[in-house]
């Protein structure tokens, strides 16, 4: 199973670097596990990229799963209606 570790960088500037982290494991037949301990300035750009990834793969019937996930993505991604449709779990409530 790859597992990908993208910077922790998710600024707009960063998204062409997660694209190119992401893009050897699209046509990957196993579980991709994408770990993100930690995520700073997480800007919808980034989001996209990583959204089309896990979009991509699942039209081909191939699992990704972010793991670990740091809050500020997940709570970024659950602002823009994301989470479901990256499969993460609603943020606990405050």
């Amino acid at each position: 199973m790859p597992t990908v570790v993208p910077s922790p960088e998710w600024g707009i500037e960063n998204a062409q670097e997660l694209q190119a982290a992401l893009a050897p494991y699209l046509d990957a037949d196993a579980e991709v596990v994408i770990a993100v301990p930690e995520a700073r300035r997480v800007h919808t750009a980034s989001l996209q990229v990583l959204l089309a990834f896990v979009r991509d793969r699942a039209a081909a019937a191939r699992a990704t799963r972010i793991e670990p996930c740091a809050a500020s993505l997940r709570d970024a991604a659950h602002l823009l209606g994301l989470g479901t449709a990256l499969g993460l779990a609603s943020p606990p409530p405050p």
